[in-house]
């Protein structure tokens, strides 16, 4: 287990889980975009992004290795939504 500060701790304890699946068949896990806020807040200080919607997307790309899908789609396709505004509800 990692290191209670670390990004992939926070994704985890979100989802109220101790690991996540090895596969993308066997994943179930879901995040959603408040989630991802959230993580993004609590780790402002840990993230490199200089303001909340590259810290999300930094959050989104722990969740592709960790196999976590968010608001129903797979982290890079999630990634790609929010790049053509998708989520800008979230971030005005």
């Amino acid at each position: 287990m990692s290191d209670r500060n670390e990004t992939p701790h926070m994704v985890s304890q979100k989802l109220g889980i101790k690991s996540c699946n090895g596969s993308w068949e066997a994943a179930t896990e879901n995040l959603t975009m408040d989630q991802v806020k959230e993580i993004a807040e609590t780790q402002k200080d840990r993230l490199t992004g200089s303001n909340l919607y590259a810290r999300c997307r930094e959050v989104m790309g722990t969740c592709v290795s960790m196999r976590v899908s968010v608001e129903g789609m797979r982290p890079k396709e999630a990634l790609s939504a929010m790049s053509e505004g998708r989520f800008n509800e979230h971030f005005s």
